[in-house]
Parts: C-alpha cells; sequence; structure tokens
C-alpha cells in the first residue's frame, strides 16, 4: 500500500525508478515471486512466417510459453543475431544462411522443415504478355524489380539463377531498384510499380497474393527447391523447448504445415 501511495505524489518518476531498480538489483526478488513466463525468441525469413506463426501457437499452447518472432531478410536477421548474441531459432530463406550461421558458431543444431523455389512473378493474367523465360528479365520493354542479394534470401537466389543463365549482369543493368525482401516484391506486383519480379513461389499462392499475382515458373535447370532448415543458436536460453520447436516443426504435421502454405511439396 505504501508503494502505491508514493507513486500519487509528485515524485513518481523518481519512486517508480527506485523500485524497479531495485527488482532488477536483488535477484531474490524473482525467485520468491512469480517465475517469469518462458519466451522464446524466433528470427524467422518473412516468406515463412504464416507456417511459423501456425507453430508458435501449438507450442504455446502445449508448452505454457510464448513464442516472440521478429521478421525480415534473412541477411538483415543473420546480422541482428550476430549483433545481439540472443535468441533461440533462426530459419532463414535458404541453407546458405544456415551454413553461414555454422561456419561463425552461431547454431548449434539444425533440422530440415521445407522448401523453397523461386518463379518469375506478374500481374494476375500476364497482361503485359511477357515470355515465361529468363530472358524477359533483361528486356528493357518490362519494368523489373529484384531482391537485393546482399539483405535477403530471394536476392541471393535472384542472382543464383541469373549468373546460372549467364544474364546476371544484362539484368542488374535493366533493373528499376532492388528490394529488401519478398514481402516488398509482392507489394511491387500489386501496386503496378513492377511488371516483372522474381520471388519465392510460395508468395503467390497465399490468400491474400493469389488473385493479383500469376506465375511464370523458371526451369529447374536454373531454379531447383532449397532446403529451409531451422537452426538452433548457441545461446539460447530455453535450448529444451527450441528443441521441442524444431522436433515438431519437421514432424510429418509440421511439415504439412509448411506444405499448406506452399513451403514443402513444390514442383
Amino acid at each position: 500500500m505504501k508503494i502505491f501511495y508514493l507513486i500519487e505524489n509528485k515524485n513518481k518518476f523518481y519512486v517508480l525508478t527506485v523500485f524497479f531498480l531495485a527488482l532488477l538489483l536483488l535477484p531474490g526478488c524473482q525467485e520468491q515471486g512469480v517465475e517469469q513466463e518462458k519466451e522464446l525468441l524466433v528470427y524467422c525469413g518473412i516468406t515463412m512466417i504464416k507456417p511459423m506463426t501456425e507453430i508458435a501457437g501449438i507450442i504455446e499452447e502445449k508448452y505454457d510459453c510464448k513464442v516472440l518472432i521478429t521478421k525480415g531478410g534473412s541477411g538483415n536477421l543473420l546480422k541482428s543475431i550476430k549483433a545481439n548474441m540472443m535468441g533461440d531459432l533462426y530459419l532463414p530463406g535458404s541453407g546458405s544462411y544456415i551454413q553461414a550461421a555454422l561456419e561463425q558458431g552461431l547454431v548449434t543444431d539444425t533440422v530440415h522443415v521445407g522448401f523453397n523455389k523461386a518463379a518469375m512473378m506478374v500481374k494476375k493474367g500476364n497482361p503485359r504478355n511477357i515470355p515465361d523465360t529468363l530472358d524477359s528479365m533483361a528486356d528493357s520493354n518490362f519494368y523489373v524489380v529484384i531482391g537485393n542479394p546482399e539483405s535477403g534470401s530471394i536476392g541471393r537466389e535472384t542472382k543464383k539463377i541469373l549468373a546460372k543463365k549467364g544474364i546476371f549482369t544484362e539484368v542488374a543493368e535493366n533493373v528499376q531498384m532492388m528490394t529488401t525482401d519478398s514481402k516488398d516484391l509482392v507489394r511491387v506486383i500489386k501496386d503496378d510499380e513492377a511488371d516483372l519480379v522474381i520471388n519465392w513461389y510460395a508468395t503467390s499462392i497465399w490468400p491474400e497474393n493469389r488473385e493479383s499475382i500469376s506465375v511464370l515458373p523458371i526451369s529447374g535447370e536454373y531454379a531447383g527447391k532449397k532446403k529451409l532448415i531451422i537452426g538452433l543458436l548457441r545461446f539460447s536460453r530455453y535450448p529444451d523447448i527450441s528443441k521441442v520447436f524444431m522436433e515438431y516443426a519437421s514432424s510429418t504435421e509440421g511439415r504439412a504445415i509448411f506444405n499448406k502454405y506452399g513451403l514443402y511439396d513444390v514442383k
């Protein structure tokens, strides 16, 4: 009751500061009070946010914890992990980022949960009649946008595809801009800011996108299936629950959830 009385007086900011500092400086206070809820921090590439959110809800209910998901371009997420040295799980849009995290000692364990595959995308119905060939990416008659290879998995994959085709330099000279991630590549098509992009196929089948986007498939010769791999971060505060999350995501039930969002049985 004394604390509530002091909060009402003119020095309330000072009193609150002292009160909370006291809690931080006295470890025993937390042990004597109610145990804090366990919170997992998951770094997730944007294309995988839907299945990961669904699985997070299942884990939260079963294990009485909270799962916080931070989303973004896979490359930017890896930079955040290295800078912050905190978190529990990392799911980028390409296995190359997991390999980098393993080599840098940031990830200690991994599981395979699904697949990504890139495709060209245009406005629904292809009103510009763009030919379904990679050479269209270098055609100056079309307004072309690609992902930045430095910030996200789709940008890195796009560069690999075009380099394998031998036209990356031509396309780079033709593009109007580079975006950070798959979400923005969807946006530029929807908002008529681009005629043609390369994006992850899964984004085209989501309910909010399927009526706005048509897919022009890329030959498997250039765009193969890419494994989606979850990594356990070395500094995870809750490795036991994190491993349960990984096990469920890689199980038959978990893979069915990834498949529902176009991220497993990719043709």
